[in-house]
């Protein structure tokens, strides 16, 4: 069993960065794909960003590619998601996930965090 927590969000201008954390509780973090997810209000859950296990190679949606930069630190058991220039389309709830597979799928993922919001206003 794995719990994951999410922190770091908040109310952000356009334009402006945030940094949100993921902290894990299993022991075995390092052999676990991570990925990043959103919900916007009326929206359907979607793909933000993934980390695969080991080597630790990085995947993003389009409408983030270039403006946010997931990273991992396994000696910590946390996961980061790094926004940068946030838009006000970028609200959302933000979830971190765990699987053995690194996928933009949401279904892939065992283990979810209880979600974090971001609202980045004009």
């Amino acid at each position: 069993q794995v719990q994951l927590v999410e922190s770091g969000g908040g109310l952000v201008q356009a334009g402006g960065s945030l940094r949100l954390s993921c902290a894990a509780s299993a022991r075995s973090f390092s052999t676990y794909a991570m990925g990043w997810f959103r919900q916007a209000p009326g929206k359907e859950r979607e793909f933000v960003a993934f980390i695969t296990r080991s080597v630790g190679s990085t995947y993003y949606a389009d409408s983030v590619k270039g403006r946010f930069t997931v990273s991992r630190d396994d000696a910590k058991n946390s996961v980061y998601l790094q926004m940068n220039s946030l838009k006000p389309e970028d609200t959302a709830v933000y979830y971190c996930a765990a699987g053995m597979a690194a996928t933009t799928v949401s279904l892939s993922y065992n283990y979810w965090g209880q979600g974090t919001q971001v609202t980045v206003s004009t």
